[in-house]
């Protein structure tokens, strides 16, 4: 079965290589260029991968442009930079496609020290939690990593289009009844400097978007199944 890998894109060229050369067997890349001003579109093209355009800028536009021009039954979710590595998509995507569960995010687990600075960790807990009280989903990681089948994500609905996305995705899965859970993989040093983790005011951006999110969602009926760590 080919699966389709989304990869949001913004000034990503350093990484893409490294990215790219990693894909597994039937994991097909879709590049979503969010804007770049590198080369980071020709490089795509030039390794292979398909690349889609999205002039809106934000995190959830690019996720959905990808989403939109998938055609897989499956797809799967990953940044762009190299702080993840494709090689380790199977353990995202293997319980979704074994009919275990309907959603999967990869649980990042730092592999140096630096690798994930304080405050993001921090804010990301603290909305891990909020995630948890609200809708009893048993996630302590809101990872960029993750794997669902594509037509229901569509039926999900998901509208913010920046930050929010991938909260806002679970929080619709859940109270959808899906079976939502977790696996490890590595979480690395990017390549370059990331517009979220790396500064401060990217993630209380991040952060900003995401407790609007979860302040506008309705509470679901409580989906407690944890995925294979």
């Amino acid at each position: 079965m080919t699966i389709d890998v989304i990869l949001p894109c913004l000034d990503e060229e350093a990484a893409l290589a490294w990215v790219l050369g990693r894909m597994p067997a039937g994991y097909r890349p879709i590049v979503v260029d969010n804007g770049s001003t590198d080369g980071s579109a020709r490089v795509a093209r030039e390794l292979g991968a398909r690349v889609v355009a999205e002039p809106v800028r934000g995190f959830g536009a690019a996720c959905h442009a990808g989403l939109l021009a998938s055609s897989a039954d499956l797809v799967c979710f990953m940044d762009a930079d190299a702080s993840l590595d494709p090689a380790q998509l199977p353990r995202v995507a293997g319980p979704v496609l074994d009919g275990e569960l309907d959603l999967v995010l990869g649980r990042r687990r730092p592999s140096g020290a630096g690798v994930w600075p304080g405050h993001a960790r921090l804010g990301n807990a603290v909305l891990a939690r909020g995630l948890r009280r609200r809708t009893g989903v048993a996630l302590r990681d809101l990872g960029p990593m993750r794997a669902a089948a594509r037509v229901p994500l569509l039926s999900l609905g998901t509208a913010d289009r920046r930050f929010g996305y991938p909260l806002e995705t679970v929080l619709r899965a859940a109270a959808a009844g899906w079976r939502i859970g977790e696996t490890d993989v590595d979480y690395l040093p990017r390549a370059g400097r990331s517009k979220v983790t790396g500064t401060l005011r990217g993630t209380l951006r991040a952060v900003a978007d995401m407790r609007r999110v979860m302040a506008d969602a309705r509470p679901g009926p409580g989906v407690r199944r944890a995925g294979r760590t």
